[in-house]
């Protein structure tokens, strides 16, 4: 459902969330290397979610990318629709471009349920919530 580059986002975003408490910035190379991320990636979808105010960047010798207090109450579904666009969660699971409930696919009727189901987990999880299980230690970006 959600493409490679979406979740790269997603984590590049909870790595930023992780250094929040300390308020440090992050540099692209770092933010990659992080996350076992190719630093080409991770630098356009940087540039694509501080253009989508999801997240902040300062330059200079000192700056980097970071997260406000704000931004940490977002919900995930900003990354996604950032990234992937508002309508991933209205695609078909099978990638027919005609399926619909009068012209269903083979898992419309199923599919649409785990979709939703996601949706909703995406718009009520907050950068903050999924930022606190990997600093401490009970979840990782990384496998």
């Amino acid at each position: 459902m959600l493409s490679f580059t979406c979740k790269t986002a997603i984590k590049a975003v909870i790595y930023l969330s992780s250094k929040f408490g300390r308020g440090e910035n992050a540099g692209m190379k770092e933010i990659a290397e992080s996350i076992d991320a190719s630093e080409h990636t991770v630098g356009k979808l940087l540039q694509v979610l501080v253009k989508q105010g999801v997240i902040k960047s300062v330059k200079g010798p000192a700056g980097g990318f970071f997260i406000s207090e704000a931004q940490m109450q977002q919900p995930i579904m900003n990354i996604v629709e950032a990234i992937d666009g508002k309508q991933v969660f209205k695609e078909c699971g099978l990638g027919l471009s005609k399926c619909s409930a009068t012209h269903p696919c083979p898992i419309h009727h199923e599919y649409g349920k785990a979709r939703d189901l996601i949706a909703e987990l995406f718009n009520s999880k907050r950068i903050a919530d999924l930022c606190e299980p990997v600093n401490s230690g009970v979840a990782y970006l990384i496998g």
